[in-house]
């Protein structure tokens, strides 16, 4: 059973950067209206909370012939035998995307599934993967 860390170096860290510094900038500038205008600022963190799960609970792991994906509240198993492609080095914009960076793997499974992820180290999670299945086409 081996742990894949996900690559944090995307657009998501920076958006939970922002969104924080936008609550802190509300705070400094009036903390006693911040603090009893309880209404509007509850809702505000809930998308901040749903963000920093996902930031620091994404990761990827190969357990008995399974791929296992996780990132906050997205999570599942791909069955190894069933991939058949993996694009290095590309971005999926639409889908599944349990990932945090650019330019992870796509990779294709079934017959017409396909899921975004962004390990730290791709080529580490592609070699383990050719390991346990070598008809996996990968491409860039």
């Amino acid at each position: 059973m081996k742990i894949y860390k996900a690559n944090k170096n995307g657009p998501m860290t920076y958006i939970i950067i922002a969104y924080l510094g936008l609550l802190a900038v509300l705070f400094v500038q009036d903390p006693e209206d911040f603090s009893n205008k309880t209404h509007w600022y509850i809702p505000a963190i809930f998308p901040m909370g749903l963000g920093l799960w996902a930031l620091f609970h994404t990761y990827y792991q190969i357990k008995d012939d399974k791929l296992i994906y996780r990132s906050g509240f997205i999570h599942g198993e791909i069955d190894i035998n069933n991939i058949k492609e993996i694009i290095k080095g590309k971005t999926m914009w639409v889908g599944l995307k349990p990932a945090l960076a650019t330019g992870g793997l796509i990779i294709k499974y079934n017959r017409f599934d396909d899921i975004y992820l962004a390990p730290k180290n791709n080529e580490e999670l592609i070699e383990d993967l050719l390991k346990l299945n070598r008809d996996i086409v990968v491409s860039e």
